[in-house]
């Protein structure tokens, strides 16, 4: 039986929303996930996640196990526990992290060495390792490693990538039957780069090793906004109905809503926290830089149709004061707001699909807010 329920289809492009099951819940969809890379989202407390009514949220595995540790955690009760969170938590493999250390790490078929960045030790890990590293977390959406590639990428480079990625898929797959407790599940990622056929052969395979849902890998890394559009359209298609498709790293709200109208169910990016800590706002105006001094007298909220905490509390010029003088309260407030007004872009999204009007509302927000 599927986890993910598509309740309505948009008439005039791919966007659809629907509701994915988990164990302890359903998430609707679209939907965006902040990152806690290493078991918080940066300058938010627990408490403030929920009052922003986040659904879940994109946890490391990889930077967690190497602190505090896989078992510190475990003995929490798991990541729900540890973190005080009890939405939705998909753990990443730290494949993208892994492969960007291209001089700090090397690959065969068995899996990956590379180098810490904290202390320069190196570590070896399998697929099999992974997966257990991920459901020791107890997390509830375990996702296996995989070969990622930058762009640009010849095709023959970018199926040896296929061809280990998928190897790694059935090896993981295979430990979490073994290992796995009642309720997690088990999404894979498809890579393929910018190549239609690699993409469709290794979205195939994974599906027939048995994915829970699919991760779109690979994709806004630099490549053509044209190409990027042909290989989502691909994967929808090739999908259908019961897989939800969840594009990784994608944060910028323009690329989220056109990654809507090809079919993407949900998204996670470091962007709303990272704009937070540099002295940036997403608005409904699109991106304000708070620290810049044309704010130094501006006693208007970030967003004056924003009714988040912060916009209803706060001035530009206060939040500017804290961001120039270093306060962490600072980032803190606008990491707030961004994540609130992420929260609120999605539900638009939903009730516009919902409604019949995604065309219209889509092309509104891009006429308003232009290509950020």
């Amino acid at each position: 039986m599927s986890n993910f329920k598509v309740i309505n289809n948009d008439v005039q492009t791919l966007a659809r929303t629907g509701e994915f099951t988990y164990r302890n819940g359903t998430i609707v969809t679209p939907a965006f996930f902040p990152v806690g890379t290493q078991a918080t989202v940066k300058g938010l407390n627990s408490s403030q996640i929920r009052e922003i009514n986040t659904q879940g949220m994109l946890v490391n595995a990889y930077h967690v196990s190497l602190r505090p540790g896989v078992d510190i955690v475990k003995n929490a009760g798991g990541l729900h526990e540890f973190m005080d969170f009890n939405g939705m938590i998909i753990t990443d493999s730290g494949g993208y992290q892994i492969f960007s250390l291209e001089k700090l790490r090397k690959l065969n078929d068995n899996g990956v060495t590379f180098q810490s960045h904290i202390d320069g030790s190196y570590i070896t890990l399998t697929p099999e390792d992974v997966v257990n590293i991920e459901l020791d977390l107890d997390t509830d959406i375990v996702v296996p490693l995989d070969e990622c590639v930058k762009y640009p990428v010849t095709e023959q480079e970018a199926a040896k990538a296929c061809d280990r990625t998928v190897l790694w898929a059935k090896r993981s797959k295979s430990e979490f039957a073994r290992n796995a407790q009642k309720g997690n599940l088990f999404m894979a990622i498809v890579q393929g780069s910018v190549y239609p056929n690699l993409r469709k052969d290794c979205l195939s395979k994974l599906i027939d090793i048995g994915v829970d849902g699919i991760c779109i890998g690979g994709l806004s890394v630099g490549e053509p906004l044209d190409l990027r559009y042909n290989a989502l359209s691909v994967i929808s298609q090739e999908t259908g109905n019961e897989y939800m498709r969840y594009f990784m790293g994608c944060g910028k709200p323009r690329d989220i809503i056109d990654a809507v109208s090809y079919g993407v169910d949900l998204f996670d990016c470091v962007m709303p926290t990272r704009w937070g800590r540099t002295g940036t706002a997403y608005t409904s105006k699109g991106k304000v830089v708070v620290r810049n001094a044309a704010f130094a007298r501006d006693y208007t909220p970030l967003d004056e149709k924003c009714d988040c905490y912060v916009c209803k509390t706060y001035t530009k010029a206060y939040i500017r004061h804290l961001i120039n003088t270093g306060e962490m309260l600072g980032a803190q407030l606008l990491s707030y707001h961004n994540i609130y007004w992420y929260n609120k872009f999605m539900s638009d999204i939903r009730e516009a699909i919902n409604s019949g009007s995604f065309k219209e509302f889509r092309d509104e927000f891009i006429g308003r807010v232009g290509e950020e």
